[in-house]
């Protein structure tokens, strides 16, 4: 009996050996063919070469680096705000202090969590989804369709979800008097900025030409949100804390938050192979990224509408949305799994943030019911 379960973990040890040997052959023939070709040329044709290859092995390294390292991440910097400190809602004037003269009104958290977000994004941070590198993947397959260093490019494209989606909202409905207002322009502009393609290099080839990449478009919106909020503390601008334009708010990230539920659900319950679905890490991350700003902006929602918040006795329910958050945002595991819900061997990642996300819109539409009351 023993000899046959050993038997067949060698069988497995050998059948791992052969797939190993046939990958490294196809990742790595090119190269052998390559040197061939390179030792039979003259050092007028092989020092160029060698440069660009020098060239590439920084590029990679630097990129690589950019991938792996995530500066500025703290799944609990919501906190650094002090949004408790808050006592008049956004847009509110502030009482004078000190028998100064001079009118300041409450800036907007929610303006000031999307900018940082993008602030993160694109200048802690290298943007990962529009680097040279990351758009030529990997021997021509898209790194998103590989299990290797697209988790943070996922990652930083579901916080630039949260922060279009709102935007978005900033401009239509929170930024604005509806009926009695026009558009402010700073947040016309960012939210222009915002829709930008992720993807974009400095050189496209659809239309072919030189391109303004998608940092430096993100950056501008940074600009008019923080603009915005200057004017907003100089009360020369305006933020309509109505409960309907929360009730509006909170519908839209509810419905934001259940199209990736489907995604989640459909990834895991069409591909569930395992530690081999190469793309449960990118819906993962996504997800978690969406998660991660959400948590900020919402928090933020609740400090921007405390009138509408107290009036309406939504403390509680704020409070059990923001636990919800905390406890998905405590999954990072190392390596994204997509297993059966029922397996015993690999579990399922992608079903447990989807049941966190399923949780959290719960509660947003439990918010949402009361402020329809």
């Amino acid at each position: 009996m023993l000899d046959r379960i050993a038997g067949f973990f060698r069988l497995i040890g050998r059948t791992i050996a052969r797939f190993a040997r046939i990958f490294f052959a196809w990742a790595f023939w090119p190269f052998i063919a390559a040197r061939g070709w390179y030792v039979q040329r003259t050092w007028m044709v092989r020092l160029p070469i060698l440069g660009l290859i020098g060239l590439l092995a920084v590029l990679y390294c630097y990129f690589i680096w950019q991938t792996q390292v995530w500066s500025g991440f703290n799944p609990a910097f919501v906190n650094e705000y002090r949004l408790s400190e808050r006592k008049v809602p956004a847009g509110q004037e502030l009482p004078t202090t000190g028998g100064s003269a001079t009118k300041t009104c409450q800036r907007s958290a929610i303006v000031d969590v999307a900018a940082d977000l993008t602030d993160f994004n694109v200048n802690q941070n290298a943007w990962i989804s529009s680097m040279l590198l990351y758009r030529l993947g990997f021997f021509g397959v898209d790194w998103d369709h590989t299990p290797f260093l697209d988790n943070k490019a996922s990652f930083q494209r579901g916080v630039n979800q949260a922060v279009r989606r709102t935007s978005v909202e900033l401009v239509d409905t929170l930024g604005r008097v509806r009926g009695t207002s026009g558009i402010n322009n700073d947040l016309q502009r960012a939210r222009g900025n915002l829709q930008f393609d992720e993807y974009s290099w400095y050189f496209g080839l659809d239309p072919f030409g030189p391109k303004t990449p998608s940092p430096s478009y993100y950056r501008s919106a940074l600009e008019s949100l923080r603009k915005f909020n200057a004017d907003l503390a100089a009360c020369n601008a305006i933020f309509d804390g109505r409960a309907d334009n929360l009730i509006q708010f909170i519908d839209r990230i509810a419905n934001d938050l259940g199209s990736t539920s489907d995604v989640l659900a459909d990834r895991s319950q069409n591909h569930h192979r395992g530690w081999f679905d190469t793309r449960a890490d990118d819906r993962f991350w996504f997800a978690y990224g969406q998660l991660y700003a959400y948590y900020a902006i919402l928090a933020a929602a609740q400090s921007d509408f405390s009138q509408v918040v107290a009036e309406r006795n939504l403390g509680a329910i704020f409070s059990a949305t923001m636990r919800q958050f905390q406890a998905a945002l405590q999954i990072q595991p190392a390596i994204i799994s997509n297993g059966r819900e029922d397996g015993w061997i690999m579990p399922s990642h992608l079903a447990t943030m989807g049941f966190y996300i399923l949780r959290v819109r719960s509660n947003l539409v439990e918010i949402r019911s009361v402020l329809d009351r």
